[in-house]
């Protein structure tokens, strides 16, 4: 703790003096501290994100199958799943490594140089070269490279947001603080690693650099962290047991029938292999990547970066969006939005941000434009196309100058005394139209004492006057700066003592105004079942207030503060996560009641986002279920998070969420038409065993269907776009398997249908017609083709019919369905490809009857959505 300690104190214990360390000191501390860098995560090679596409559950099963093809000799599977396997991970490795790139690509290219002295001269230096002793020399602009003990002071303002998440600049001295515990955001006297300097210039000793520093101990704290398994992980690990268990009992349900049969131990292996591997949805990696790569391109271009393809559905799963305010829900730039004078007259000012269109409405503009002519004379800021540099408040005024069309060229400042957070206010002495004036701008308790009497009221400056105003405006969530105005005697030299019998002009309330776009996003989370809480270190007045004007609240009781959290964390985590559950406004808290915060949410079985900018994220970024970093925020926050929002929009955040469901609900999409097609074809196959029939298809056509018909089509299905109700919809449980009620049934249902009916059709042509195996053969296959591109637009929607969907809305659908049948014309017609697909031409009118009976299964399933879901 350096801030309770005298500055002579702290030269004697860091060896070091006004003239800076020498340079032996220097190389000294260097080797024993290091250097002033943050140890940044390890980037994942290319070979590292391809060996670990291979933990992947399917993939291990499929690699299985590809074993068990070999022992029975199916050479051609074995090489067609193996080739399917090696598309996926590849595409899998393209995507999670062009997203990291991305991601990399975000941070800062420049290296960033601070002045220091050594040696008794000041000179430039690499940051990373900074070390503790050094004497800082920064001004407006510079980011503080290190933690240090300021030693002087001039006008110095400091933005801290991205360590306390304090949205306001913060006054800083170097009066030394006798407390011995104190939390940051009181350390008065002291600069932090990563902040920036608003305003003044200052002198600093380096007290800590790299991991010692307040930033270093985040950035130490979520390195440590283990990483959560997104839902859709849990669910295909999941998913993929199920579908072992399933093989397995089909192998254990065929190897009775043949048992029963008498058939041959090694001819039950071979068959018992060769349908188990039929059962595998070989294409189910491939299509999944497919649809999480579709989702990933698709937040892309609405400005989310996805750096693992998992968490694409993880954001479409999160039922809590914990969100920063300032630069999410607002645009982070003080507004001034109402001028109140003293007689109660109000103005309205139009616009927002540092845009400087807008109207001021009102009656009798002049006073209104008067009071805007004050504050850009008393100011600091430098406002220009190119360059936005000061105090916000300052760039505020200018902004409102600006729009009041204030004139400064008949106005000559003589003197300037500056803001310091001792003297609460700030002034300039003036001279316009050969008088001089001094005006002054401040808090209004300080304004007050340097005026007289009222403009436009004859009475007295008294506090029943201003300061039920001054309430007002506080409580609508302003920050309020009063102005005072007066002539004033003709002097060489001004000082405080000149200050005197001032007329109070008015109050200025300021604001950081909300995105206008947030408030419909948040009612559509709302609509969708998830909950969105605002984090943020304002005044809970402030913060009230801007949520009220979000409709994230409607009473004050759902506003909490830092205290109340520490309070509640004290009584233990059932009365700390039964207080969390009643609160949607969090104000003044720390980066570790930050965390706290979420924990209880997840104990309370909440999948939830966390959105961040600073350093003080970083640690609930690390340890939500999904973190969502700001793509202007901290470069520990981007290493730290899931996602980066790039322009830093609430809106951005909640469009993911709708992209992560449209992926979600793609992927169920695609495992109804895989496994309901597989489990047709067990049945079949079992059928026809029961019934003493031959197989209906070999080992090559399995191959052709599974591999090119499914394969295109579920292709196709990863380019759905989202369905009319998939935002109001409740968020999935992330416990809730792939394979929960609804989509079972529907995959049961579809794949008897088709079972029963390609059986039925096999058993007519054997037994009935009697047709040669191998043209009957062609027939099933031919009709299997069709029943897969028609059953495709039934797994379109899970719960709408497939007449309601437009083609136009995908149509990769009709292409798939085109090129597919196609395809199966051209194996069946040319002689070198019919002989090694085993199948025969048919004629045009038996391929209509087959067609016919392949919409059976289209009707089957329009009947039981209608009776379903009506």
């Amino acid at each position: 703790m350096f801030h309770n300690k005298d500055i002579q104190e702290i030269k004697e214990e860091l060896k070091t003096s006004e003239k800076g360390l020498t340079s032996k000191q220097v190389e000294k501390n260097i080797m024993v501290y290091g250097k002033n860098v943050l140890p940044k995560k390890k980037k994942d090679s290319v070979f590292k994100i391809f060996f670990m596409q291979f933990k992947d559950p399917i993939i291990i099963l499929l690699l299985f199958a590809i074993l068990a093809s070999v022992i029975i000799g199916e050479y051609i599977d074995a090489i067609a799943i193996l080739f399917i396997i090696l598309i996926d991970i590849v595409m899998g490795t393209y995507q999670e490594n062009k997203a990291n790139n991305t991601a990399e690509a975000l941070e800062k290219l420049v290296t960033a140089k601070t002045r220091v002295i050594r040696d008794g001269k000041e000179m430039q230096i690499e940051s990373s070269d900074v070390t503790v002793g050094d004497y800082l020399l920064l001004e407006s602009g510079d980011k503080v490279p290190a933690d240090a003990r300021i030693v002087e002071s001039h006008n110095l303002m400091v933005d801290e947001a991205i360590l306390t998440g304090e949205s306001l600049q913060v006054s800083k001295n170097s009066e030394i603080i006798k407390k011995d515990k104190i939390a940051i955001s009181e350390q008065s006297n002291m600069l932090f690693s990563g902040t920036n300097i608003v305003t003044g210039r200052v002198q600093a000793i380096v007290i800590a650099i790299g991991l010692n520093t307040e930033i270093g101990k985040i950035a130490d704290s979520i390195n440590k962290a283990e990483e959560a398994k997104s839902p859709l992980t849990i669910r295909v690990e999941k998913f993929s047991k199920q579908i072992s268990l399933l093989v397995l009992v089909v192998a254990a349900v065929i190897t009775f029938l043949l048992i029963i049969k008498d058939v041959p131990n090694h001819e039950i292996f071979l068959s018992v292999i060769a349908l188990a591997v039929s059962a595998m949805p070989e294409g189910l990696p491939l299509a999944l990547t497919m649809a999480l790569t579709i989702g990933s391109n698709k937040m892309a271009k609405k400005n989310v970066i996805v750096k693992k393809l998992n968490a694409v559905e993880s954001l479409g799963s999160c039922t809590v969006i914990a969100s920063d305010k300032t630069g999410t829900l607002t645009v982070n730039e003080q507004t001034a939005k109402k001028i109140l004078l003293p007689n109660n007259n109000e103005y309205d000012i139009m616009g927002i941000g540092y845009e400087t269109k807008g109207n001021i409405s009102g009656n009798d503009i002049e006073y209104a434009k008067e009071i805007a002519f004050l504050g850009a004379i008393n100011n600091e800021a430098v406002l220009d196309k190119d360059k936005m540099l000061g105090d916000s408040i300052d760039l505020a005024f200018l902004v409102l100058g600006k729009k009041a069309e204030v004139n400064l060229k008949n106005v000559n400042v003589i003197e300037k005394i500056p803001y310091e957070s001792e003297n609460k206010y700030s002034a300039v002495f003036y001279e316009k139209n050969g008088e001089m004036y001094c005006t002054i701008k401040g808090s209004l308790e300080k304004v007050k004492s340097f005026c007289g009497k009222c403009n436009l009221v004859n009475d007295e400056v008294t506090s029943s006057l201003l300061e039920k105003q001054n309430e007002r405006l506080a409580k609508d969530g302003y920050r309020v700066i009063a102005i005072a105005n007066g002539k004033i005697s003709r002097k060489k030299q001004y000082t405080e003592k000149d200050i005197q019998g001032l007329t109070f002009m008015g109050m200025v309330g300021f604001i950081d105004p909300i995105r206008k776009e947030a408030i419909a996003s948040i009612k559509e989370c709302r609509n969708a079942g998830i909950k969105v809480l605002m984090i943020t270190g304002d005044h809970p007045l402030t913060a009230y207030s801007i949520a009220r004007d979000l409709k994230l609240a409607d009473k004050y009781d759902l506003v909490t503060t830092g205290d109340e959290v520490e309070e509640y964390l004290a009584k233990g985590s059932g009365a700390f996560d039964d207080f969390i559950k009643g609160k949607t406004i969090f104000t003044r808290v720390t980066p570790l009641q930050k965390l706290e915060i979420v924990e209880s949410l997840k104990r309370q079985g909440e999948f939830v986002a966390v959105t961040g900018d600073g350093v003080n994220d970083a640690p609930a970024l690390k340890n939500a279920n999904i973190g969502v970093a700001m793509g202007s925020g901290t470069d520990i926050a981007r290493e730290t998070a899931d996602m980066i929002i790039i322009d830093d929009n609430f809106k951005s955040i909640v469009a993911g969420v709708k992209e992560g469901r449209v992926a979600y609900a793609n992927i169920r999409k695609i495992v109804l038409f895989l496994i309901s097609c597989g489990l047709a074809e067990v049945l079949f196959f079992c059928l026809s065993i029961i019934f003493n029939l031959p197989m209906p298809l070999v080992a090559i056509q399995l191959l052709w269907i599974n591999v090119v018909t499914d394969g295109i089509q579920d292709f196709a299905l990863s380019f759905e776009k989202a369905e009319q109700n998939i935002m109001k919809n409740k968020p999935r449980d992330p416990k809730e398997p792939l394979f929960d009620h609804d989509l079972f049934s529907e995959i049961i249902l579809s794949g008897i249908v088709t079972g029963f009916l390609v059986f039925t059709v096999w058993y007519l042509l054997i037994n009935v017609l009697h047709m040669d195996i191998s043209l009957a053969r062609g027939y099933i296959m031919a009709l299997m083709v069709f029943i897969q591109n028609i059953h495709v637009f039934n797994c379109r929607s899970e719960k709408a019919s497939a007449f309601s969907i437009s083609i136009k809305s995908n149509k990769l659908i009709l292409w798939g369905v085109l090129v597919s049948v196609l395809l199966q014309i051209i194996v069946m017609e040319v002689p070198l490809l019919s002989t090694f697909l085993q199948t025969s031409s048919i004629p045009f009118l038996h391929l209509l009857y087959l067609f016919l009976i392949a919409l059976f299964v289209l009707i089957v399933l329009e009947i039981y959505k209608k009776i379903k879901y009506r």
